[in-house]
C-alpha cells in the first residue's frame, strides 16, 4: 500500500520506517528541510535501537522516501497518517496548532481519489471529527465551487516504548482502530496484516495481535487511559517505597510479592525517582485537563501527579541524610536521559534533581551514554558532562544513579569507589546489586529499601 506520514519525529519515522519494512511504499513528511536532507542521506535524527538500520534497508529497497512537501505526501498516500508533535501547554492542554495545520495542509491538497486521514498523534478526545472538519475547510479553501473530498478519519494510537519503539512496533500488545466507516478500517487491517499476523514478530508462533475496533472518542480515551494507569501505577509504588523507608521494609519485596497477583502483574512496579518523558506527563496533564472541561475533577490521577513531583528529590533527602549538608560537596549523577535507550531528556527527573543540587549550592557531575557521547548539553546548566564513569567518579563525595543503563551493571565497582572521596551511591532506580556493592565497601542506599 502507498502510504505518507506526516511528522518524522519520534513517532512518524518510527511508523514510517517499520511500515516500510514490513512492503508498503512510505514517504515521510516534514517541515524541517535539514532533517529531511539528514534522513535522505540514510542518518536517523533520533537515537533509537534499530531504526537506522532498518531505514537504510527500507530506502535502498526503493520502498521508503522523505520530502519536505505535503502535497508530494497527499498524492502519494492512500493512507496519510498525521503525525506530528502535540506538547502540552503550560495549563495542561495539549498543544494542537502542528495538528491543525497539517489537517487543513491535507485538506488543500485533496483531490478526488480517496484517502483515510489517520490520526497517530496524541489529540484531545474529540479531536477526530475536529480533523474532519479542518481537512474539509481546507479542501473548501482551495475548492470553493468543487464537490466534497473522498476521505475518512481514523484514530490509530500508538503505544511505543521509547528504546524499545522498533519491537513494539513489529509486538505490539494490540492495535487499536477508531473510526465509523467499514471501508476505512478495512484499509487500516490490510495495512497491518503482516504485523497483526505476526510474520515480522521475534514470537511468530502466537495468536494473532488483538485489534481492538471502536469509534474515534473511545480510541482517543484508551491511548490517554493506558498512559494514566501506567503513571498512577509507578506513583503508587513509590507511595509505597516512601512507606516501606519509615517502617523498614524492602519495597522490592513488596513489589515482588504483590506483583505475582495475576489481577496487579510486576510491569510498572520498579519504585525509584518517577516517571518523565513525553507522553507520561503530558497525557496525565491533558486528562485532567478534559476531565476540569467536563465538570469532573480528576482526583486520584492529581494525586499521581503530585506524588511523581515529590519523588524526584527523595535522592536529594537520602543525600542530605548522609552527607548532612550539600553546599560544596561533589555530587556525581550516573545517567541522565528519562529512561534508558533513549536520548530523549523531555521532563526527565535529572533536570529537577540538578535543579535543587544547584540550589543547595553543590557541584554536579554527570555521565550519560548517549548524553556524554553526543556532546550536547541538551540546555543543561550547572552541571559538568563527563565522557567517562572514571572521570564522573573522581573526587565525588557521592553517586546517584538516575537512569537504569543496562552498561552500569557491568561497571568496575571496585576501581570507582577508589576513585570517590566518600564511597556512598544512592540508588535511585533500585538498579544495582545492593550485597555486591556493600561487599565492596560502598554505603548503598536504595528507595524503599
Amino acid at each position: 500500500m502507498r502510504v505518507s506520514v506526516v511528522g518524522a519525529g519520534y513517532v512518524g519515522l518510527v511508523t514510517g520506517v517499520c511500515l516500510a519494512h514490513i512492503g508498503h511504499d512510505v514517504i515521510c513528511i516534514d517541515n524541517n528541510e535539514e532533517k529531511v536532507k539528514l534522513m535522505k542521506q540514510g542518518q536517523s535524527p533520533i537515537y533509537e535501537p534499530g531504526l537506522s538500520d532498518l531505514m537504510q534497508e527500507a530506502m535502498a529497497k526503493g520502498r521508503l522516501d522523505f520530502s519536505t512537501d505535503l502535497g508530494v505526501g497527499v498524492s502519494h498516500g492512500e493512507i496519510i497518517f498525521i503525525a506530528v508533535g502535540t506538547p502540552a501547554l503550560p495549563t495542561g492542554e495539549t498543544d494542537t496548532r502542528y495538528v491543525e495545520a497539517v489537517a487543513r495542509g491535507i485538506g488543500h491538497h485533496l483531490q478526488q481519489d480517496y484517502k483515510v486521514v489517520v490520526n497517530k498523534s496524541t489529540v484531545p478526545i474529540g479531536s477526530g471529527d475536529w480533523v474532519r472538519l479542518l481537512v474539509l475547510e481546507g479542501y473548501r479553501e482551495k475548492h470553493p465551487s468543487g464537490g466534497e473530498p473522498l476521505f475518512d478519519v481514523v484514530s490509530n494510537p500508538e503505544f511505543l516504548r521509547e528504546g524499545s519503539a522498533v519491537y513494539d512496533t513489529f509486538n505490539p500488545d494490540r492495535i487499536v482502530l477508531g473510526g465509523n466507516s467499514e471501508k476505512a478500517i478495512a484499509m487500516m487491517k490490510e495495512l497491518y496484516d503482516p504485523i497483526i499476523k505476526r510474520q515480522f514478530s521475534e514470537n511468530p508462533h502466537l495468536p494473532p495481535v488483538p485489534l481492538v475496533i471502536t469509534d474515534l472518542s473511545s480510541a482517543e480515551m484508551i491511548k490517554y487511559a493506558a498512559n494514566a494507569f501506567l503513571a498512577t501505577k509507578i506513583s503508587f509504588i513509590n507511595e509505597i517505597a516512601n512507606i516501606c523507608d519509615r517502617v523498614g521494609a524492602d519495597v522490592t519485596q513488596v513489589a515482588l510479592g504483590i506483583g505475582l497477583d495475576s489481577r496487579i502483574g510486576p510491569k510498572f512496579l520498579q519504585a525509584g525517582i518517577g516517571w518523565g518523558g513525553s507522553c507520561f506527563p503530558k497525557d496525565v496533564a491533558a486528562l485532567i485537563h478534559t476531565a476540569k472541561d467536563y465538570g469532573y475533577t480528576a482526583e486520584l490521577l492529581m494525586a499521581t501527579v503530585n506524588v511523581n513531583k515529590r519523588q524526584r528529590l527523595v535522592v536529594i533527602e537520602k543525600l542530605q541524610h548522609e552527607l548532612k549538608i550539600l553546599k560544596g560537596k561533589v555530587i556525581g549523577l550516573l545517567g541522565l536521559t528519562f529512561k534508558p535507550d533513549t536520548d530523549d531528556m523531555r521532563d526527565a527527573p535529572s533536570l529537577d534533581i540538578i535543579k535543587e543540587l544547584n540550589r543547595l549550592g553543590a557541584f554536579i557531575k554527570a555521565y550519560d551514554p548517549i548524553v556524554s557521547q553526543s556532546g550536547l548539553s541538551h540546555g543543561l546548566s550547572g552541571v559538568t558532562i563527563e565522557t567517562s564513569v572514571e572521570m564522573l567518579a573522581d573526587g565525588c563525595d557521592a553517586l546517584v544513579l538516575v537512569t537504569e543503563w543496562q552498561q552500569f551493571l557491568r561497571l568496575d565497582w571496585e576501581k570507582i569507589r577508589l576513585r570517590l572521596k566518600q564511597p556512598v551511591i544512592i540508588d535511585g532506580r533500585n538498579f544495582l546489586d545492593k550485597k555486591a556493592l556493600e561487599a565492596l565497601g560502598f554505603r548503598y542506599i536504595g528507595v524503599g529499601r
